[in-house]
């Protein structure tokens, strides 16, 4: 596994030692940030990835440009080789790891009242809590990938959506999302000027 673009392009990720994570390919990485850049969401985005394994979909978030990525792991081996990885690459001090499930991440975060620019979701294809997760979620714009079409009621739409192999990659928008980009945007400038 490689970095697909970007400041660390090449560089390698450590990939996970057995069958418990599903890394995501290079080819659907690069196609899928490629996406993501067309829409001006990775360049000094604050992300989230969630479901993070390895931390290759954060990992190459920075690499392309974004300030800050926080991965959420549950799995204590896996945590350890995130760990590993961010090291390596020097990322650590653009990064925070939280070794937590998902749902609690989500808690602290309303909690605290923090929000993000992107979140990165690619939980295992079994998981299928997709419209209570996104309802939950302090981002207006996520990617999922998952093995089929996600349901995630009425208060998101799609913004785009491909199909590679086995994997289905949706780009999802919440729906007031005119209402949340202001400020996002606005922080977003306010880091640039800090730069």
């Amino acid at each position: 596994m490689r970095v697909v673009a970007g400041s660390l392009r090449g560089r390698r990720i450590e990939p996970p030692p057995d069958d418990r994570a599903r890394p995501t390919s290079d080819r659907v990485r690069e196609a899928l940030f490629n996406a993501l850049a067309s829409m001006d969401a990775v360049d000094d985005a604050t992300v989230i990835d969630l479901f993070a394994g390895t931390g290759a979909l954060g990992i190459e978030a920075l690499s392309r440009g974004a300030a800050h990525a926080t991965f959420v792991e549950q799995d204590g081996r896996m945590v350890d080789l995130l760990r590993r990885n961010l090291a390596t690459l020097d990322l650590v001090p653009q990064s925070t790891v939280l070794a937590c499930t998902a749902e609690r991440a989500l808690d602290e975060w309303r909690s605290a009242g923090q929000d993000f620019d992107l979140a990165l979701l690619d939980p295992p294809y079994a998981f299928d809590g997709w419209t209570e997760l996104l309802d939950r979620l302090p981002a207006p714009l996520a990617v999922i990938e998952s093995d089929r079409p996600p349901g995630f009621g009425d208060r998101w739409g799609v913004a785009r959506q491909k199909q590679y192999g086995g994997t289905l990659v949706t780009i999802v928008q919440r729906s007031e999302h005119a209402a949340h980009h202001r400020p996002t945007e606005q922080r977003r400038t306010q880091r640039r000027g800090e730069q």
